[in-house]
């Protein structure tokens, strides 16, 4: 169970949003700017937010009163919009990086269709192919809940699919909090349990 209860002060607006997820794929929607990103920033702890409370699973991830949980501490995936690749790393010491299960690794790698880019470095692929290994990156860590940020916005569409469908088979096994931001309805109908929409940092009434 992944429980958020936030308030953090933006630009243009303040974040003063609340929501539990638990074994399901909520997908994050709304217009750009509308603090989907950095909701999904201060869960995964890159940032703090100025008041409130995060747990996931029964631990505390931040709150008002102690000092935050930090990042590589609280087993959490998640692919970022940039893929954010380590630039130094082949993309097999990248997918490696913070791995638990080969097997899995070595499957995921089969699913994605990467194996033939192991060797390579991230500056020498395209941005599907950064985006393929950054998502084989993100779930072979077997994260107690998973963040995704436009995870498929530049697959072709067989690929996508088949990626899709991969979240959902280990889904139904793990059965993890997933956060999925997307634009893309036909996404968000295919893999999402719930839709939480969001408008200048506020939850809308369902």
């Amino acid at each position: 169970m992944l429980t958020l209860q936030i308030t953090k002060k933006l630009k243009n607006f303040t974040i003063e949003t609340a929501f539990d997820i638990g074994g399901e794929i909520a997908v994050l929607s709304g217009p750009s700017g509308a603090g989907k990103t950095t909701i999904l920033n201060c869960i995964s702890g890159l940032i703090q937010p100025d008041s409130g409370k995060i747990m996931l699973n029964g631990r505390v991830l931040f709150n008002d009163h102690v000092k935050p949980l930090p990042v590589q501490k609280r087993n959490i995936g998640y692919l970022f919009q940039d893929y954010a690749l380590f630039p130094h790393m082949t993309i097999e010491k990248n997918i490696s990086y913070g791995m638990r299960d080969e097997s899995l690794t070595r499957k995921l790698v089969d699913v994605t269709g990467i194996g033939h880019l192991l060797n390579s470095y991230p500056h020498q692929i395209s941005g599907g192919e950064k985006q393929r290994a950054a998502l084989v990156r993100a779930l072979a860590t077997k994260p107690e809940a998973l963040l995704l940020d436009e995870p498929f916005s530049s697959l072709d569409t067989k690929t996508k699919n088949e990626c899709q469908n991969e979240l959902l088979r280990l889904h139904s096994i793990w059965k993890i909090p997933v956060i999925l931001v997307t634009h893309d309805y036909e996404e968000a109908e295919k893999l999402g349990d719930h839709l939480l929409r969001i408008e200048r940092g506020n939850i809308l009434p369902e």
